[in-house]
């Protein structure tokens, strides 16, 4: 469910100092743990590193993204695949290439 428009989009303080503090086009990664956080337009050109319980992954806002959260950009499951018998014959199928 959406946030209420009265109260405007949630933006982590912190994170939003840290992104005014630097200049625009510098390259460096700011580390968050705040995935609620809605990305604004000032966030444009930046890459976060977004936790996402293990680890740190890299995310380099663009205009596209303005709107979502950084949590949406931050997988926090790995698919590795369906298992079962239909996936064992398809993978016999295929030729193995080296």
């Amino acid at each position: 469910m959406a946030r209420s428009l009265k109260k405007g989009p949630y933006i982590d303080e912190k994170l939003q100092k840290k992104v005014l503090a630097l200049k625009q086009g510098d390259k460096t990664v700011i580390k968050t743990w705040a995935r609620a956080a809605t990305i604004t337009p000032e966030m444009i050109g930046f890459s976060f590193g977004v936790h996402n319980g293990k680890d740190h992954v890299e995310v380099l806002v663009s205009e596209d993204m303005v709107g979502h959260r950084l949590g949406e950009f931050s997988p926090t499951t790995k698919f590795t695949r369906h298992g079962g018998r239909m996936q064992r014959e398809e993978e016999q199928q295929k030729p193995r290439t080296p």
